[in-house]
């Protein structure tokens, strides 16, 4: 379970590189094709503010791969927790005010990773 608990937490980290690449460097090139409900014409103003967003995506895949890197049991389950905690709450803000899909994409993906994270913790 440790394994699989591992790569969910990597799979989570992964995705939000890809966040972070997407928001903070390919906003006005691949973004538009992605976030297809937000109007084209958009995505130039926004891009401060997209490449603030990928930044905090950014911090939430560092403390994923620290939890990876971490030998300390306790702590590598305790930051683990903390880390898929943030990415669970924020896919659930993100699906509340911007695309259900977020759901799909973050929260879940986290969820799994959290569940089997406090199975390891609890078992």
């Amino acid at each position: 379970m440790q394994i699989a608990a591992q790569i969910v937490i990597g799979l989570v980290a992964l995705i939000h590189l890809y966040i972070v690449w997407l928001e903070m460097f390919a906003w006005t090139t691949k973004a538009p094709k992605v976030f297809r409900n937000f109007p084209k014409e958009l995505f130039p103003p926004t891009k401060s503010l997209a490449a603030n967003q990928g930044l905090y995506n950014g911090f939430l895949a560092a403390g994923l791969i620290w939890s990876l890197l971490i030998c300390d049991p306790v702590w590598k389950l305790n930051v683990a927790i903390f880390f898929l905690g943030c990415v669970f709450v924020a896919g659930v803000y993100g699906a509340a005010t911007a695309s259900k899909k977020i759901l799909m994409v973050q929260s879940l993906p986290a969820a799994i990773g959290l569940i089997l994270v406090l199975l390891l913790k609890y078992a």
